[in-house]
């Protein structure tokens, strides 16, 4: 039961009936009286909520940053109108609109509710329950029942990087043969002979053909395809740090199964943990890598596994990494690199690139990874890449107080401390990608590509 303002009113009313009443007595007790019988009356005569049933479709996923809607049909099975109230509670992150809906269901027939979602984070976002209070004749009283209609909406990374894609595609086409590519050592493959001209590579003729043709030739060669990268997301307390300005899409396409719609404009926001830069990262260096033919495999570790992928085609490789990134959030332990390292190895048993993006912060840098990184090194080729914090680099820039140049001074000795833990990992053979957050994604695939080229992959 619940009592509506329109009884608080009458309450009120009454206080001030009595106050002036020339009998106080008699006349609250009338008051009461009055009151009391409205409220059994509309409770009598208010529809059941209790009987009622809830149906939902809708949406299921989403992109960060658009909007969604959610149907909610109620069915009222029972033998009086229901009016009144209905309020579907989801977590504030999800962004749920409007927080009550006006309800009127008739005896025996259903109503469409429609709730749109405006998600303002990653991850699963779960309805909790559905609130109906239904009013009685008079407005007075009510009754009021809660209810489970489960429905979960997954809200996927955005993939903001996908802009920088068409500009390294077009790097990669230059690789991959239809420009010559001169290129010799591990990772390649021969793709044609030609005409030596001034300027080629001596170590590329072809003498047997030169004997042939009688003139000089040499072997072009091409990036080798099928090679497997293997992509690790750090997922410990470093991850969660939250660094630049996160561009957050508008509402735009919604994705329809597991596939991603177009990308949307952004605007300027809040902040995003270094978790989140590096799944952007890494979905871009994906995508690029399925298209110049590897195969890419995604891990993300803490203390434990916390999302696998692997074998995933080239068509379904994006939906399903985006799918298991959704839900992932950073844990606030110290990752376990010696287990991370193992898991890497009981999964990569041929040589392959290995992707690892973490913080590069030389304490957890010398306490977790460099002690085990030898290991790594030695069976596979590893590539490091760590979000920077482009507000330690502007800090460094300041200097017209007192108190800034001991902040100017703090943040010259960060990012000293990155430098030489930059330096430390390219002693072991190690590739280090260190970039702010903007420019993380498109200096990772740069990266790739780099190695591409170099025939290192």
């Amino acid at each position: 039961m619940a009592l509506t303002g329109r009884a608080g009113l009458l309450a009120a009313i009454g206080i001030v009936v009595v106050l002036f009443a020339p009998q106080p007595g008699a006349a609250l007790a009338g008051v009461c009286l009055l009151l009391a019988a409205g409220i059994v009356v509309d409770l009598t005569f208010a529809g059941a909520v209790r009987p009622l049933r809830f149906h939902r479709s809708g949406d299921t996923l989403l992109r960060l940053g658009q909007q969604g809607t959610v149907k909610l049909v109620v069915e009222n099975p029972g033998g009086r109108r229901v009016r009144g109230v209905l309020r579907d509670a989801w977590p504030p992150s999800a962004g749920a609109a409007p927080r009550a809906v006006p309800l009127d269901v008739p005896a025996g027939e259903r109503r469409k509710v429609t709730i749109t979602l405006s998600p303002t984070r990653r991850g699963d976002r779960s309805s909790v329950a559905v609130t109906v209070r239904s009013v009685g004749p008079l407005g007075l009283a009510a009754r009021q029942g809660g209810h489970s209609s489960p429905w979960t909406v997954r809200v996927l990374p955005p993939f903001l990087s996908r802009k920088h894609l068409p500009s390294r595609l077009a790097r990669l086409r230059e690789l991959e043969g239809r420009h010559p590519a001169l290129v010799r050592g591990q990772g390649t493959e021969f793709d044609s002979l030609r005409e030596y001209v001034v300027g080629d590579d001596v170590r590329s003729i072809d003498w047997r053909a030169t004997a042939r043709r009688h003139d000089v030739v040499v072997r072009t060669w091409r990036p080798e395809r099928d090679r497997r990268v293997l992509i690790v997301l750090d997922t410990g307390r470093t991850s969660a740090g939250r660094v630049g300005i996160a561009p957050v899409p508008l509402a735009g396409e919604q994705p329809s199964g597991g596939g991603l719609p177009a990308r949307p404009d952004v605007r300027p926001a809040a902040g995003w943990p270094r978790l989140d830069w590096s799944m952007d990262a890494a979905l871009l260096l994906a995508a690029l890598a399925a298209r110049a033919g590897d195969r890419v495999d995604f891990l993300a570790y803490d203390r434990a596994v916390r999302a696998w992928v692997s074998g995933a085609s080239r068509t379904e490789l994006l939906p399903s990494l985006v799918n298991a990134m959704a839900p992932i959030e950073a844990e606030l332990v110290e990752a376990d690199a010696q287990g991370m390292v193992a898991a890497v190895l009981a999964r990569a048993k041929r040589r392959c690139l290995v992707v690892l993006l973490t913080d590069l912060n030389p304490a957890a840098m010398d306490e977790g990874l460099m002690p085990v990184l030898p290991q790594l090194a030695s069976r596979h080729l590893v590539l490091v890449a760590g979000v920077s914090d482009p507000s330690v680099a502007a800090m460094a820039e300041r200097r017209e107080s007192a108190e800034e140049v001991y902040d100017a001074a703090a943040a010259e000795q960060a990012r000293l401390g990155r430098r030489r833990i930059t330096a430390r990992l390219r002693r072991h053979g190690v590739e280090v990608v260190d970039a702010p957050p903007d420019d993380i994604a498109p200096a990772l695939a740069d990266a790739y590509l780099a190695l591409k080229a170099a025939g290192r992959l």
